[in-house]
């Protein structure tokens, strides 16, 4: 052969083979905000989804398999890539009610809280009960905090009576956790 034909060879050889030898050093951050949208469900900025991108600076060894995601945990997606060991939490937009308010910002406002009625105060008077599908055993009681339907609080038979736990059902009635079939 020629020079000029072996020299051609030899560069077309080294073009063909510069894929193999340059293969990617970090992961795909944008497959991983593909990857995170899939599983939610959601896209970025849309209820449920991705509230921003993956931070481009990140420089994440390249997964050799598929890095897995699991969420929403604590409103972020979890993605982690188990043979390398990294594992990085992308924040999720808050559900259905900020759909509702618009667009949503970097941080959005937190949710308050919605205040419940007390239904039962201090010093009143209580039926404490507790069973299941064949027992019941109850007793009066009294009140030693306000509360509402669900919440738990202390009551005690008189004065010098240590407290029991026990969740209000209804007003004037409170029951014993742990006998749910009631």
């Amino acid at each position: 052969m020629t020079r000029p034909v072996q020299f051609l060879a030899i560069a077309l050889a080294c073009a063909a083979a510069q894929p193999a030898l340059a293969q990617q050093k970090f992961e795909n951050l944008d497959r991983i905000d593909s990857l995170v949208a899939m599983t939610v469900g959601a896209n970025m900025g849309e209820p449920g989804g991705p509230l921003a991108p993956v931070d481009r600076r990140l420089r994440l060894a390249a997964c050799p398999t598929t890095p897995s995601v699991e969420g929403p945990i604590f409103g972020a997606a979890m993605v982690k890539c188990d043979a390398l060991g990294w594992r990085i939490r992308v924040p999720l937009v808050a559900g259905a009610a900020a759909a509702a308010s618009g667009p949503v910002g970097r941080y959005a406002p937190a949710a308050r809280p919605v205040v419940k009625e007390s239904i039962v105060k201090r010093g009143d008077p209580v039926q404490l009960m507790a069973g299941n599908a064949s027992f019941s055993v109850s007793r009066m009681m009294i009140a030693d905090e306000d509360g509402a339907i669900g919440e738990t609080i202390r009551v005690r038979e008189d004065k010098k009576s240590s407290p029991v736990l026990a969740q209000i059902v209804d007003m004037g009635v409170v029951r014993i956790p742990g006998f749910n079939n009631f």
